[in-house]
């Protein structure tokens, strides 16, 4: 093997081995993918393409994309350093789906001094594309809890395959699954993209929030405007040259939080507690339904997987069931 393969073929492998620290079982898991990715691309050339034929169909996993024009100054004066991955559209010849490299496609497609993209081209299908992209974000900079949960629920929305596939493919749990699709839509999109992705805000403080949105009624798109003030406010406050690491999706976080507790507060001289009540199947727990000031909430735990994917599929049917059910009553 040639030393000029050699370089192509550590490209991907660099890519595996950069970023911060992980768990075993993650980095594994990451390094598998990107190493598979490179086992498949063609040859193992650097090509240059005309960003023109690129197209980015993927789901978005990021909240905050960086902004390009200094990537784009960088490769202006010193040239594209790592190749993007594509791989072939399934029905036009001619043209390239994206895998991972976005920034960098973004920046030389604004740039009117640099006309052509260095791309490594693979063949993968659609479901190794996706751990591809999701193994390279991985070996930058993990993506945080609200980035995955709605990554998640858009693969899940988008027919990616059930909760399971979806969880083998991010590497995490099915339950884990499950609870961050029922956050991601709790907050929803809107509101989520208003605060940004608030790295070091876990799962209970967003659960924490869906909760109190289900409690106090508050439709989340009226609280983006709180969220995008805050995040204002914690960006003036940090001078062009200060060097610390203060969050502004973090302030907008604790912001929208605190207007919520606010809302909540009146609830609580009215007594309007969540009420719960316990279910079983077949004699065992299997979760509980809670009923709020304006919300019935049903959660479930330790059912069958097949039965939970049953139950979410069938759930609008259901629901009209009970409703005309509960209208016949007698």
């Amino acid at each position: 093997m040639t030393d000029g393969k050699k370089k192509r073929m550590s490209m991907l492998d660099s890519l595996a081995a950069a970023g911060t620290a992980q768990e075993a079982g993650s980095m594994m898991s990451s390094n598998r993918a990107l190493r598979s990715a490179r086992d498949a691309v063609d040859a193992h050339h650097v090509w240059e393409l005309d960003p023109a034929e690129i197209e980015d169909e993927r789901i978005a996993d990021r909240l905050d994309p960086q902004d390009v024009q200094d990537l784009r100054t960088s490769i202006e004066q010193n040239g594209q350093a790592v190749p993007i991955l594509v791989r072939r559209h399934p029905d036009i010849a001619s043209r390239y789906l994206l895998v991972y490299g976005r920034r960098r496609l973004q920046a030389i497609r604004g740039s009117d001094k640099v006309s052509k993209i260095r791309a490594l081209i693979a063949n993968l299908d659609d479901t190794a594309a996706l751990r591809a992209q999701v193994s390279e974000n991985t070996a930058r900079r993990d993506l945080s809890y609200i980035e995955r949960a709605l990554f998640a629920r858009e693969l899940l929305d988008n027919g990616f395959g059930s909760q399971a596939q979806v969880a083998e493919v991010l590497n995490v749990t099915r339950s884990s699954i499950s609870m961050s699709i029922s956050v991601a839509r709790a907050i929803g999109s809107s509101l989520a993209n208003a605060i940004g992705p608030a790295h070091g805000i876990g799962r209970p403080r967003w659960d924490a929030m869906a909760q109190m949105l289900s409690d106090t009624g508050v439709d989340p798109d009226q609280l983006c405007q709180v969220a995008v003030d805050a995040r204002s406010r914690s960006t003036a406050d940090i001078a062009p040259d200060d060097d610390r690491s203060g969050d502004p999706s973090v302030a907008a976080f604790e912001a929208v939080m605190r207007h919520l507790k606010k809302k909540a507060a009146p609830s609580k001289d009215k007594k309007t507690k969540t009420q719960s009540k316990p279910l079983s199947l077949n004699g065992s727990p299997a979760g509980a339904v809670r009923r709020s000031r304006r919300a019935v909430r049903l959660d479930l735990t330790d059912v069958d997987d097949a039965f939970a994917e049953w139950l979410e599929a069938s759930a609008q049917d259901v629901l009209q069931e009970l409703h005309e059910r509960w209208r016949g009553r007698s």
